[in-house]
């Protein structure tokens, strides 16, 4: 048997984590589940978003799987999704984009991984309030050192990207493009305006590619990255972007594939592995039993697969797409007319799908 830690999130997570055990406990891969809180609810129970009973949970098991968990806009505690990745050094995001047969989509044949720098960035939390006194110490500093007005009505955030962890995520996309035999890597920059930190990022990047010369590699501008996704994404293979862009970007390329109902995500560090689904919590839908599953069940067949549970993955995603290519039960969010599917008739189906052979 494996333990795994379970974090269900809270809005639409409990309701998709239900589902996800379901499905898997139905694959008998021996996965057992050791539930934690994390977000809204643990502040009530714990005083706390992220306990450190839910961290050392994830330490002794390795491995985790979780819900989405609502981030206060603005003000409140700091995402729990950030706070996971920095906490446990889960450096790599990964998001493969696979249009499903079935799935309404402009497009076919889409089959992108966006790979996201997961530690620097804009992401890192260097930020200064408007009207703060650190605000005011920066502002009085840049204007004496650089000559540089920061306006007082400001707010300001630091954006680190290091040689170190450019290197590290390039490696990581070159090594799951070789593992996955993928036909390039394409790495997102905008380099030619902020030549200090995206400059690092592309120099690092091309650096580590000079080390790969049996993938194919390309640098590529984010906002050129955006254009050809819009226009012609079946060209893009592996994507490595630095936090902020990956966050964008792996986002448009769920809309390629369906949305972000569709859209599994995984977090690798060198000792532990958090599996989620890329989109929110959506209090609002919350309880109505209509939320999408499939882009957690799929993250769960992410994470088998990382547990080299590779026959119950192979099961669980062929169960997925026979359920989507048949179009008869099917979410709101991929059924926009007719009487949709609630989340727990989705599990069903996918369950009836699985093999027992």
């Amino acid at each position: 048997m494996t333990t795994v830690t379970l974090i269900p999130g809270d809005g639409i997570g409990p309701e998709v984590s239900e589902a996800t055990k379901r499905v898997v406990d139905s694959l008998g891969a021996g996965i057992e589940w050791e539930e934690h809180t994390a977000g809204a609810g643990a502040i009530e129970s714990h005083g706390d978003p992220l306990p450190d009973h839910v961290l050392e949970s994830i330490r002794r098991n390795k491995v985790a799987i979780k819900g989405p968990v609502t981030t206060p806009v603005g003000t409140g505690f700091r995402s729990i999704n950030v706070a996971l990745r920095q906490e446990l050094d889960l450096f790599a995001s990964v998001r493969p984009c696979h249009l499903f047969p079935g799935v309404p989509s402009r497009f076919e044949g889409i089959d992108i991984v966006v790979v996201r720098e997961n530690t620097e960035d804009l992401y890192e939390g260097i930020e200064f309030e408007m009207g703060s006194p650190e605000l005011e110490k920066l502002r009085g500093y840049i204007k004496y050192m650089h000559n540089f007005p920061i306006r007082a009505d400001a707010g300001v955030s630091v954006k680190p990207i290091s040689v170190g962890a450019t290197k590290a995520i390039t490696e990581f996309a070159f090594e799951y493009a070789k593992r996955h035999r993928r036909r390039k890597v394409t790495l997102g920059h905008k380099a030619n305006i902020m030549k200090h930190s995206d400059g690092v990022w592309l120099a690092s990047g091309q650096e580590m590619a000079s080390q790969y010369r049996d993938v194919g590699f390309e640098e590529m501008q984010v906002d050129e990255m955006a254009m050809w996704l819009a226009w012609h994404p079946q060209d893009l293979d592996v994507v490595v972007l630095p936090n902020l862009y990956g966050d964008i970007i792996s986002d448009l390329c769920a809309g390629l594939i369906g949305g972000l109902g569709v859209a599994p995500g995984m977090n690798i560090g060198k000792d532990y592995a958090v599996f989620e689904p890329t989109h929110g919590s959506a209090p609002d839908i919350a309880g109505q039993n209509i939320a999408n599953p499939i882009a957690m069940i799929l993250s769960a067949g992410l994470m088998l697969r990382h547990l080299n549970l590779d026959a119950a993955a192979d099961n669980l995603e062929g169960a997925v797409a026979a359920v989507l290519a048949e179009g008869k039960v099917r979410p709101p969010d991929l059924k926009p007319y007719g009487e949709p599917a609630k989340t727990s008739e989705v599990a069903d189906a996918i369950i009836g799908q699985l093999s027992t052979g």
